[in-house]
């Protein structure tokens, strides 16, 4: 059977953080979250489009739970008074749905001197990840998702020496590191979060090819599925009961099609993969992910 949001069930007295909440998937992603009864937080770094979207859910669902919080993914700063505000309102998180994304830019920096993409695709979660992380652990079955990519196929291994591809960029190439360290983040930190034997899980989602922002400068654009399609993946890893983790949902045609579980791919020298980007998100971050050991 097709899986729609139809499907979620009632989340009433759980809480969830969506990052680039106001617009896409993100927005989707918000919306069949606060329909099924969670209380949603909506991390964004443009606060008029934040109120807008959040506007926009309340008009559709007058009874939504939303609260916004300015989250600037390319300021590592930013990322620290997101988490701490979140944990300031709330002693518990439920689901962190790490969705925010880049793609297809010229050669450009954060805030902390990062390659855009990766700095925004991988690193800004990673440290959201990071800082959330005790109330993910308090919290039983607590889940962490992420949106990955095929474009992760475009890239062999993460760049150690030169992450952010100095010398060396192509949006095409960036793009696809990026989302290849979203793919390893995701598989990694449920590794770890097993070997600590905690109940919080991670997992993976590939929204296909969706009609969204993302994609408006693109050779695709104005194809692909609508982002209400294109958001089952990560919604249904986010909230369909006994999701296991290190898993990957997709469309079942890779591109396009119902949302399935699909095979976790390139196993081959992905424990190599997966610590390499350990080392060089605690080393461009210092931040680490603090798990019981």
């Amino acid at each position: 059977m097709v899986w729609t949001q139809d499907k979620i069930p009632n989340l009433q007295g759980r809480t969830a953080v969506v990052t680039g909440a106001n617009a896409g998937l993100g927005y989707e992603t918000v919306l069949g979250l606060a329909k099924a009864g969670a209380h949603v937080v909506m991390g964004s770094r443009n606060q008029e489009k934040a109120q807008s979207a959040k506007t926009s859910i309340e008009a559709l669902h007058p009874d939504a739970s939303l609260e916004i919080v300015e989250l600037d993914l390319a300021n590592l700063e930013s990322v620290a008074l997101a988490a701490n505000a979140i944990a300031v309102n709330h002693r518990q998180l439920d689901l962190l749905v790490n969705n925010a994304g880049l793609m297809g830019l010229p050669e450009t920096k954060t805030a902390d001197g990062f390659e855009m993409m990766f700095g925004v695709n991988h690193l800004g979660h990673w440290a959201l990840t990071a800082q959330l992380m005790p109330m993910l652990l308090v919290t039983a079955g607590s889940r962490v998702v992420t949106v990955t990519s095929v474009a992760r196929h475009m890239c062999f291994k993460l760049n150690e020496k030169n992450p952010h591809l100095e010398g060396r960029y192509k949006p095409g190439k960036a793009y696809g590191q990026s989302k290849l360290a979203n793919y390893h983040f995701g598989i990694g930190l449920n590794r770890k979060l097993g070997e600590a034997r905690v109940s919080t899980t991670s997992i993976l989602a590939h929204p296909g090819l969706t009609n969204t922002n993302l994609l408006a400068d693109s050779a695709v654009a104005g194809s692909g599925m609508s982002p209400a399609t294109g958001v089952r993946p990560q919604l249904l890893a986010a909230t369909k009961p006994g999701v296991e983790g290190g898993t990957l949902y997709a469309p079942r045609f890779v591109s396009t099609g119902p949302a399935v579980r699909v095979p976790i791919m390139r196993r081959l020298g992905m424990s190599r993969s997966i610590e390499r980007l350990w080392r060089v998100s605690e080393r461009e971050t210092g931040i680490k992910i603090e798990l019981p050991s």
